[in-house]
């Protein structure tokens, strides 16, 4: 009997996902519940496991390629007596490989990619770039009934100035898809991108990230000279790419740094490490001793642990926690939900567990969403310092550098002391100066005179 494996509906704002790498091929025998292929959406990527024991019959969907949930993916023939359909073929993917092709053959390379044209300065207006971090409903259409779309559906339209209601919608009950916002967009930009030189290839995105994430600071065929290899983006680096631009393009970014004296930390985490994981179960790290210290600061100065709203200001009642997890393939931010009602125990096990689900896919959506606060640690790979970018719609993030020891003065002696440099990237809209600073003055007083448990 053939099983249909369809794309699951990874979060109730979710709508569709993209299949980034089959696990198995076709023919192959697959457990129940077995790692079957993994998938990106607009929150999280995961690896999905199969519905059913048997033989995987045919993949119907390829790498890379996007499709609406409840769309069938693939069958398993779950009497493992069938073999796989003779037309059924290892996914390909559709990145280049090698350099441009002739301009005889930019043509059928444009028809293969929708989204094949060279990018066009975005036409957002401020005020629409002002309000592009905050959630809005969906807009109504003309007839008053109200537009099915996602969230990323809705900031693409306010990026790009696309009226949703004018937009078919090709999704599941006449939903605006990405897909559908996309050509819609491309549709407005088919000026600019006759003028590309056909000789270089489009971008290899598929269409899967915004233009403005795609812009370039040259014309695109002063790139391609001498040797060189394309690779197209990832769907997570097209994410991280659309994220970051947004995120400079709202928020007026002002950066302070300052160094903090955390020898205390470093010789009682020495002193407990081995009795905390044999009591706990988890490591510890310094990560908890950093959250825990920007908790403190955070309900000192609430204005840091907001959002904006076009011209209001979201003051969060929470403090909900991302933190920034480096992956072999890119980054995400999986997120302490209730920070400031979690003792220090409860933060370290919520940070490791977090961070070895966010390296293995998974987290589920709703763990990378509804952050109020972010904290990034370049420290981990020996960076003195940085200066990250905020994650909308945060208005702060806090950058951890490296733990190292260096002479200080201290009662005008020298000594050497284990010392750290700590960085607030923050939304000038929002936070001032002064408050940045009484912020990072909290958080570096309570690094210094720690004095809470860690069992």
């Amino acid at each position: 009997m053939a099983v249909d494996v369809i794309m699951p509906q990874m979060g109730e704002s979710i709508f569709e996902g993209t299949i980034t790498k089959w696990l198995k091929k076709p023919g192959d025998k697959v457990e129940r519940d077995e790692p079957l292929f993994e998938i990106s959406t607009d929150k999280v990527d995961a690896e999905i496991p199969s519905p059913s024991a048997g033989i995987l019959k045919e993949i119907k969907v390829n790498e890379g390629q996007t499709v609406p949930i409840q769309t069938v993916v693939a069958l398993i023939d779950s009497d493992g007596a069938g073999a796989a359909a003779p037309a059924a073929t290892p996914p390909k993917t559709e990145a280049p490989k090698q350099a441009p092709a002739p301009a005889a053959a930019a043509p059928k390379a444009e028809a293969a990619r929708p989204a094949a044209s060279a990018p066009a300065a975005p036409k957002a207006s401020a005020a629409a770039a002002a309000a592009a971090p905050a959630a809005t409903q969906p807009p109504a259409a003309p007839t008053g009934e109200k537009i099915r779309s996602s969230p990323l559906v809705r900031r693409l339209a306010r990026e790009h100035e696309v009226d949703l209601a004018q937009v078919p919608g090709t999704g599941a009950g006449g939903r605006v898809s990405k897909r559908d916002i996309l050509g819609a967009i491309e549709g407005g930009g088919a000026g600019a991108g006759a003028a590309a030189p056909t000789q270089i290839p489009p971008p290899a995105a598929g269409g899967a990230v915004a233009k403005g994430a795609m812009e370039t600071a040259v014309p695109r065929e002063k790139m391609y000279f001498g040797h060189y290899e394309v690779q197209p983006m990832s769907v997570m680096r097209q994410r991280i790419a659309e994220h970051m631009v947004l995120s400079k393009r709202v928020s007026p970014h002002v950066y302070s740094v300052d160094e903090v004296n955390v020898s205390a930390i470093a010789a009682l985490r020495a002193k407990m490490k081995d009795k905390f994981e044999q009591a706990s179960g988890t490591k510890l790290t310094f990560m908890p001793f950093f959250v825990r210290a920007a908790v403190e600061g955070l309900r000192a100065f609430p204005t840091v642990n907001s959002s904006v709203d076009g011209t209001n200001i979201v003051l969060h009642k929470e403090c909900n926690i991302g933190i920034a997890v480096a992956l072999d393939w890119g980054l995400i931010v999986p997120v302490i939900k209730g920070a400031e009602e979690k003792n220090f125990l409860g933060i370290a096990r919520s940070l490791n567990d977090l961070a070895e689900r966010a390296r293995s896919k998974k987290l589920k959506p709703e763990e990378v969403a509804e952050s109020t606060f972010s904290i990034t640690n370049p420290g981990v790979f020996g960076g003195l310092f940085g200066l990250p970018v905020i994650n909308q719609p945060n208005v702060a993030i806090l950058g951890l550098g490296t733990i190292e020891k260096r002479p200080v003065v201290i009662d005008d002696a020298i000594a050497i002391r284990s010392m750290v440099y700590l960085t607030l990237s923050y939304d000038h809209r929002v936070v001032d100066g002064a408050v940045a600073h009484q912020f990072m003055g909290k958080v570096k007083h309570t690094l210094e005179n720690w004095t809470e448990s860690v069992l």
